[in-house]
């Protein structure tokens, strides 16, 4: 088992990651649970697949569980399953000082996390993440969040977990799309800030997205090491440094946007599609070689995830993609930065990016292949 501090001012926590911490759940988090009734927010499916081990560990503790269900999917990112969950917390009597925790993807994660920062002005939570792409991103940083229909993730606020178990022995029970889908933000650190690891993966991605227990347990951990480590540096993405994670997620949320948030393009699958695609407009506009660009896709490619965009079937110009990206929530004075790369682990953010050439690019990715 691995533990990786998360070191902010005043507010630090702890990542563990390994196998079988949901039986071991009540004595890690220890203090944190000063309650005999703890409520638990979950996936159905989570709580399908997880719930028993979660209960038997907090049960022989001495607590009881108050679970609520949530349906998977991002519909229940919603404005209404925010108001019936606060609803329920403050009919569990939850206080200021109590820790809810959350069992389930990121989903599950971010309402929950969003629910905790307003409920009585803040109380605490503690993330349980049973997805791969929710244990490397969503559960660590901060970020919480609901869609409207506006966009994804426009309604939200900071709000740091107090602790984070990532056990990989929930992810056996994952579809492989879904692992897929996972391994992408995975890569994404090697890509966007360590070229080593991004060996790595080229050499022990097979090994992930096969749930190798070594492979899995070095990619979360190495993934968490370089999420904590920026996210101290730059907790609000105030200065840049944090946005560098958005890597692959301008083009991906348009994707994703276009095709409904739907089943049909998973998030991590966006992301995937996404990186490839900013690796190859940074070719086209000369700042790195088309030679790293395709070494990017086919890293990606081998691991199942897509690398082309007419492989989804839209029925659109890259000028309508354009227009998704409008309503990013990194727009500012109306400009919108596009994090690009110099070289595998050398990205940055673009200021100059401007949306008609964007357009102009995805018109010929969309014709390609």
């Amino acid at each position: 088992m691995a533990v990786i501090p998360v070191e902010l001012a005043g507010r630090p926590y702890q990542v563990h990651v390994g196998r079988g911490l949901l039986e071991n759940a009540a004595e890690i988090c220890g203090d944190f649970l000063r309650k005999t009734i703890v409520p638990v927010v979950a996936d159905e499916n989570a709580r399908a697949h997880h719930g028993d081990r979660l209960d038997q560990s907090l049960s022989n503790a001495g607590h009881e569980i108050a679970w609520y269900d949530v349906a998977p999917g991002e519909g229940s990112k919603s404005w209404r399953e925010l108001e019936r969950l606060t609803d329920w917390l403050l009919a569990q009597g939850v206080e200021r000082g109590d820790k809810v925790i959350a069992l389930g993807g990121g989903v599950t994660g971010d309402l929950t996390g969003f629910a905790c920062s307003i409920l009585k002005r803040g109380c605490g939570f503690i993330q349980v993440p049973t997805t791969l792409l929710a244990q490397v991103d969503s559960s660590v940083g901060g970020k919480t969040a609901i869609n409207t229909a506006a966009g994804k993730n426009l309604i939200g606020a900071f709000h740091q977990p107090s602790l984070v178990l990532a056990d990989t022995d929930s992810l056996t029970t994952l579809p492989p799309r879904e692992i897929g889908a996972g391994y992408a933000e995975v890569i994404k650190y090697g890509i966007l800030g360590d070229a080593a690891f991004f060996d790595w993966c080229e050499n022990h991605g097979g090994e992930v997205v096969a749930l190798d227990e070594q492979a899995l347990e070095t990619a979360v951990s190495r993934s968490v090491e370089t999420k904590a480590r920026i996210v101290a540096e730059d907790e609000r993405e105030l200065t840049g440094r944090r946005a560098l994670l958005n890597l692959g997620h301008t083009f991906g949320h348009a994707l994703e946007a276009e095709t409904g948030y739907s089943s049909a393009l998973l998030h991590g699958e966006g992301v995937a599609l996404g990186m490839v695609l900013a690796a190859r407009y940074s070719a086209r506009r000369d700042l790195l070689s088309l030679g790293d660009a395709e070494r990017i896709a086919a890293a990606i490619g081998s691991a199942g995830l897509p690398t082309e965009i007419s492989a989804l079937g839209l029925d659109c110009d890259g000028a309508r993609l354009a227009d998704h990206m409008r309503h990013d929530k990194k727009m500012d004075a109306g400009t919108l930065p596009f994090i690009l790369l110099r070289s595998i682990g050398a990205a940055f953010l673009d200021h100059d990016v401007s949306l008609d050439d964007a357009s102009a690019f995805l018109d010929e990715q969309l014709q390609a292949h």
